[in-house]
């Protein structure tokens, strides 16, 4: 068998959502998978600094900011930040909107004072809640900071919340022709999640790009993830791969379901396609 590239999304397939702890057995299949001579690159949403407590697993490199930046060892292979004027036209027409934002740096990240009380009011108590549980997490462990500490670095994409689907029709009118806008399904709460992300990347380009930089066919690659904003990674790639704690609309346009990630899914995944 020829060298493949792996792609892994993070939250809900290489770990539980909001964690940075991979089961052991995925660490074990991603050592073994790259000792039989493949790359596996981490593919997500999250900006390059919250992947310190990863990396130190052993990846081949990152596609961090859903897409706009990669990283392989020290080499930057794409760097995409919005421009100035971009920026301001994102942030004030979800702010007029009345839109939840969390502005993704490379190194850092920065949300809107009261976003935490409105999952509080909107999304149930903390133990009832999973997605109140997730954001705490991620919070508490990847260093979301609060606005007012907004240095004006540049900014990759931004992760929004809203009670009503209303709220995004003014945004996606007046930015849809430069972002995409990837929407969850909702929650059980009925909270609008998502991230508005430049239509120059997203995850899917991001593997095209690392298989231009490495001389390898877009046919030999085998992404896995879970939730819709995996969409454009599973489209590209020459394999799909959905967590079977994943999206039930992500499922439909897979090529295969794995076990949960909670269920060693990647390891007997990576079993079953021959990578270890």
């Amino acid at each position: 068998m020829g060298k493949k590239i792996i792609f892994l999304d993070i939250d809900g397939t290489l770990t539980e959502p909001g964690t940075n702890e991979p089961p052991e057995s995925a660490v074990r299949a991603v050592n073994l998978a790259r000792e039989n001579g493949n790359y596996v690159f981490l593919c997500t949403g999250r900006n390059y600094g919250m992947l310190s407590p990863l990396l130190k697993y052993g990846f081949d490199g990152a596609v961090a900011s859903s897409g706009g930046y990669i990283r392989m060892g020290e080499q930057t292979i794409y760097d995409c930040p919005m421009t100035e004027v971009q920026k301001e036209q994102v942030l004030g027409i979800l702010e007029q909107n009345g839109i939840y934002r969390t502005v993704e740096c490379l190194d850092g990240s920065y949300t809107d004072d009261g976003f935490k009380e409105f999952l509080a009011e909107h999304a149930g108590s903390g133990k009832n809640s999973e997605l109140l549980r997730w954001r705490k997490q991620i919070e508490k462990s990847l260093n979301i900071r609060s606005m007012k500490e907004y240095g004006g670095e540049p900014v990759y994409k931004v992760v929004i919340m809203c009670q009503e689907a209303g709220q995004l029709l003014e945004p996606q009118k007046l930015l849809g022709g430069g972002f995409h806008f990837c929407i969850q399904e909702p929650d059980a709460y009925g909270i609008i999640n998502g991230e508005v992300v430049n239509r120059q990347f997203d995850k899917g380009k991001g593997v095209e790009r690392v298989c231009r930089h490495l001389g390898i066919p877009v046919e030999d690659t085998i992404a896995f993830g879970d939730s819709m904003n995996d969409l454009e990674m599973l489209k590209t790639a020459g394999t799909s791969v959905c967590m079977e704690n994943g999206s039930e609309a992500l499922k439909k346009i897979a090529d295969d379901v794995c076990p949960a990630v909670t269920d060693d899914g990647l390891y007997r995944a990576f079993e079953k396609y021959g990578f270890i």
